[in-house]
C-alpha cells in the first residue's frame, strides 16, 4: 500500500489521490486502507519519516565527514527545493508535508537537534526549545519558497540564493560566511543529486519500507 501511494502521489499529487485509489492500486478493497492507516495523513507521515530520517546523514556522506555543517544544511535544504521543482505533484507533496499538523510537527521535532548542532556557534545560549520554535519559522520560509514555481524572472539560482540567505540570517550566520556557503552550494550538481534521491525513495517503496514498518 505504501508503494502504491508513492506511485500515485508522484503521478497525481496528494490531494487528488484518495485512500480508495491507494487500496485498489495495492490490489486490495478500498476499506482495507483503514486497517493499515488511520487516514491519508497518517500514511503521508510514514513517507515523510522515510524521507527526513536520514536527510542530513545522506548529505554528509556525499560531501564527506569533514564537511562544514553549514554546507550540509545548505545542500540538504537546496535539494528539497530542487525536488519540489521537478514536478507539480512533488511540489504539492512537499508543501503538504510542511503544512499538515502531524507531518509538520514531525519535521520540527526531528530537525531541532540537528539545527542546534549546526547553528550553536552563532546562536549563543539558545536552547533546544528555541531551535524547535525557530524551526517553525524556517519551515515556513521553506514552504513558501517551495510553493513558488521558478520562471525566467525567478530562476532556481535566484530562489536558492534568496532562500538560503533568509535561513542563514534567521540563525544569525555572519554575512561573509553566508556568501561563502551559498557559492559552494551553487557549484554542486544539485539536479542530479535530487533525481537520485527520488529514485532511491521509489526503490525503498518497492522494497516494502521494511525498516519503517518495523518501527511502526
Amino acid at each position: 500500500m505504501l508503494y502504491a501511494a508513492v506511485q500515485l502521489f508522484l503521478e497525481n499529487g496528494y490531494e487528488k489521490t484518495t485512500t480508495a485509489s491507494i487500496a485498489r492500486a495495492a490490489g486490495m478493497a478500498p476499506s482495507s486502507f483503514f486497517a493499515a492507516f488511520e487516514n491519508k495523513e497518517a500514511l503521508l507521515l510514514t513517507l515523510v519519516k522515510t524521507m527526513f530520517s536520514s536527510q542530513f546523514e545522506n548529505t554528509g556522506v556525499i560531501l564527506g565527514e569533514n564537511a562544514d555543517p553549514l554546507l550540509i544544511y545548505g545542500v540538504e535544504t537546496s535539494l528539497q527545493m530542487y525536488i519540489a521543482e521537478m514536478s507539480e505533484p512533488l511540489r504539492e507533496l512537499y508543501v503538504v508535508g510542511y503544512t499538515l499538523p502531524t507531518t509538520s510537527e514531525y519535521i520540527y521535532l526531528s530537525t531541532a537537534k540537528k539545527l542546534q548542532f549546526i547553528f550553536a556557534e552563532y546562536m549563543g545560549t539558545a536552547e533546544l526549545k528555541d531551535y524547535y520554535e525557530m524551526d517553525i519559522a524556517s519551515a515556513g520560509i521553506t514552504r513558501g519558497f517551495m510553493a513558488k514555481k521558478c520562471d525566467m524572472y525567478f530562476t532556481m539560482e535566484d530562489k536558492l540564493r534568496r532562500f538560503l540567505k533568509c535561513c542563514f540570517t534567521l540563525y544569525k550566520v555572519p554575512e561573509g560566511k553566508q556568501e561563502k556557503i551559498i557559492e559552494q552550494v551553487l557549484k554542486l550538481d544539485l539536479k542530479s543529486m535530487a533525481e537520485k534521491i527520488i529514485a532511491d525513495t521509489v526503490k525503498k517503496a518497492e522494497e516494502g519500507f521494511e525498516s519503517v514498518l518495523n518501527d511502526i
